[in-house]
């Protein structure tokens, strides 16, 4: 499938009711508003194809974007690649979702997720404490280095609640994920989140949010999920 024919097919697939929720979340026109899993069928057929991802990624569709991510050969990509995703990214789910679950398969994720969190800009942080959530669901524990991780809850405690909304949400998400996914630091990171205590992230035109990530870690070890791994991190 070339360009043009994927192109028809997502917008053959998108639906009003989609493109409303989308958009709610901070996308913007160009889009279709096309459900991940309809996506499904039209990657199965082209797999991988980084030049056809580049092209659908370089449109500022929406939908052409996380289509993207779903076909993107992410060891084919350099961390020039990603800088360029990074910077095309306009909301968290393409940040969160695309970017970062591409980078977490590669062997540069930590390096440049490091650099993103140390940026300061909102989404590139979001994404890079992202990528570590999706590393740590997926991978062994012995590929992380526990004295970084732990030196990493130190900073989502001392700097969490003053950083950016979106950013919050990935901090949390990563104290969540170290205490389920990363057993030798699960009880520091339990510790921490106690610390942390309720964060409150503000969101337009409706009520602030406040995330604990303490109980929903205690929820999944009511659960017996302590030391989950996905399979995969892509769909």
């Amino acid at each position: 499938m070339n360009f043009e024919m994927v192109m028809q097919d997502l917008e053959a697939l998108g639906k009003e009711r989609t493109k409303k929720i989308y958009v709610s979340n901070g996308a913007h026109e160009p889009l279709f508003g096309v459900a991940t899993g309809a996506m499904k069928p039209i990657a199965k057929k082209i797999k991988k194809n980084q030049p056809l991802a580049e092209q659908l990624f370089t449109t500022g569709n929406y939908d052409a974007m996380y289509f993207a991510g779903v076909i993107a050969d992410p060891k084919a990509m350099t961390e020039a690649d990603f800088m360029r995703w990074i910077d095309a990214a306009y909301f968290y789910m393409l940040s969160d979702y695309v970017v970062a679950v591409t980078l977490a398969e590669t062997d540069i994720a930590q390096e440049v997720a490091d650099k993103w969190i140390a940026s300061g800009e909102e989404l590139r942080m979001s994404a890079g404490w992202s990528c570590y959530c999706w590393l740590l669901g997926s991978r062994p524990d012995g590929e992380f280095s526990e004295s970084k991780l732990a030196n990493m809850l130190e900073i989502v405690q001392n700097t969490i609640h003053d950083s950016p909304e979106r950013a919050k949400y990935a901090m949390n998400n990563f104290l969540y994920t170290v205490g389920v996914s990363y057993l030798p630091l699960h009880d520091k990171a339990v510790e921490t989140a106690k610390a942390v205590g309720p964060v409150e992230v503000k969101r337009d035109k409706t009520k602030s949010k406040f995330l604990l990530a303490s109980e929903n870690i205690q929820k999944a070890v009511d659960k017996m999920q302590l030391g989950f791994k996905r399979k995969y991190v892509r769909c």
